[in-house]
């Protein structure tokens, strides 16, 4: 049997702040210990690797044999997206943070795009996609003009009604986006926010979100494994995350469990290597709208499924299981992302149950994944084993 590592993201899902949080807007978060409080919420899976274990997480009752190796994993870059995120869980920190826009994108920004596109902009401030659809959509309906939007991440997302400016359309013009956002103002992603509907009552985004990001700065996990001839299968949002760098298969999904079922599918291919999966909707769809119960029962979800997933698993496949930053819905101060530890569970049937405690960055991960894989792979992570 080949060695396997399947790394599923649950976007979003941080376990508590970092000492430096309040320094990124955050103060009192944890997106764990939020959706830990609903009804509809489920970790017996997970918690039997080690969940409940982890530094800070013993409110969830810690076992006493957890099967898994686990631990807390802090962030060393500067930031809390999902891009800075990824790129450090592969191995690559960032010292710098992306350029953010609190007040909207300058005219040296918007002045090429509108002449590339040949089309106006409207809203151009940090706002909720949903309520950027709403607000502006009847707007652009009328006059053509682009929906551009940022975030307290560094992002540049354009919304668009389906009926008038196809995705494919759409995605071409994040691709002059792409091309205009360098060197200041080189975002972290560029993002294609399609949507449907008439007027603002029926207004609705659609599952065509495209990211178009950065390539990482340095030489990922990803990088180095196909470079030793093995397989590096990406399922989600990864192969956009790192602009396709380091990939050699990769499926786009449009749901967790679209995502679940892509990864279930990836035990039966025969495969040496990394199977690298995102599952977005914890952030898309519960983290940023403030959904506490929505968010629950998605993690109950995955955690179910889970179950059925180790069951299936051969005797060197290893499943770990982490986040990329949080986004805690029960948050009062803000919609978006939380500076949020992040949690490292690990379980196969070759691995030593063990506490990991603390770790200083996301990129034990990295060395630990091309460590067991036999890749040649150097960064500042420490190799968990």
């Amino acid at each position: 049997m080949s060695k396997r590592v399947f790394l599923i993201v649950l976007d979003s899902c941080g376990i508590g702040e970092e000492p430096d949080a309040a320094m990124f807007g955050d103060a009192d978060c944890n997106t764990m210990l939020s959706i830990s409080k609903d009804p509809a919420y489920r970790n017996e899976n997970t918690r039997a690797i080690g969940l409940a274990n982890i530094d800070g997480q013993e409110y969830l009752g810690p076992v006493d044999d957890p099967i898994g190796a686990y631990g807390r994993l802090r962030e060393a870059s500067m930031g809390k997206d999902t891009t800075i995120g990824h790129w450090e869980i592969a191995g690559v920190i960032s010292e710098q943070p992306m350029p953010t826009y609190p007040n909207g994108f300058p005219e040296e920004v918007l002045k090429p795009f509108r002449q590339a596109t040949g089309r106006g902009v409207i809203c151009n401030l940090p706002y909720s996609g949903t309520d950027a659809i709403r607000d502006y959509g009847e707007e652009h309906m009328k006059t053509g003009d682009l929906i551009v939007y940022t975030s307290a991440d560094s992002v540049f997302q354009i919304a668009a009604n389906e009926a008038l400016v196809p995705p494919e359309l759409l995605y071409e013009y994040c691709r002059m986006a792409r091309n205009i956002l360098t060197g200041p103002h080189a975002v972290g992603r560029v993002i294609a926010r399609p949507f449907i509907g008439t007027c603002k009552e029926d207004f609705k985004r659609t599952a065509n979100r495209h990211d178009f990001s950065l390539e990482p700065t340095g030489e990922t996990m990803l990088d180095a494994i196909k470079a030793a001839g093995q397989t590096v299968y990406a399922i989600g949002k990864i192969n956009d995350i790192y602009a396709g760098r380091g990939v050699t298969e990769y499926v786009y999904t449009h749901s967790n469990t679209e995502g679940m079922e892509k990864t279930m599918e990836a035990l039966s291919k025969d495969f040496e290597g990394l199977c690298f999966t995102n599952l977005v909707d914890f952030d898309m769809l519960y983290g940023h709208r403030r959904d506490i119960t929505g968010y629950a029962k998605a993690y109950a979800e995955f955690d179910s499924w889970l179950g059925e997933f180790m069951k299936k698993m051969g005797p060197e496949d290893i499943v770990m299981i982490t986040a990329d930053h949080g986004c805690d819905p029960g948050d009062q101060h803000h919609t978006d992302h939380t500076r949020e530890y992040i949690p490292y569970l690990a379980y196969g049937k070759a691995l030593e149950p063990k506490n990991y405690g603390t770790q200083p960055t996301f990129a034990a991960i990295a060395a630990t994944i091309t460590d067991y894989l036999g890749v040649p792979y150097t960064c500042k992570g420490k190799v968990l084993k």
